[in-house]
């Protein structure tokens, strides 16, 4: 499965080397969907990915891509310390050039 370089860059990064690569995958007015709560903007998008990462500890394993009404879906298998770990999520990327505009987590 050949993911597109932002995509790539998502699910790969590891905090803390790989915060400023994380961050500069996504638009500067990208917008992230996750846990019923939406995040803004690079700065906004780095402190959620850094304080997901520090809480849950968890990594995701991309299964397979799809693409559905212009957007690049991937389903990961997400494993960490969470309630129901390893569990099968919907990752929904809008793309934009190299850049991540929108990504719902489902």
């Amino acid at each position: 499965m050949q993911l597109p370089a932002p995509i790539r860059t998502y699910f790969e990064a590891q905090p803390p080397q790989d915060a400023e690569a994380l961050a500069a995958a996504f638009a500067p007015d990208a917008v992230v969907r996750d846990e019923h709560r939406t995040h803004r903007g690079a700065e906004e998008i780095l402190a959620w990915w850094q304080a997901a990462k520090a809480q849950y500890r968890h990594k995701a394993e991309p299964l397979d891509l799809t693409q559905a009404a212009g957007k690049t879906v991937v389903r990961a298998r997400v494993s960490g310390d969470f309630p129901g770990s390893p569990a099968t999520l919907t990752f929904t990327f809008g793309l934009a050039g190299d850049r991540i505009t929108d990504l719902e987590i489902r």
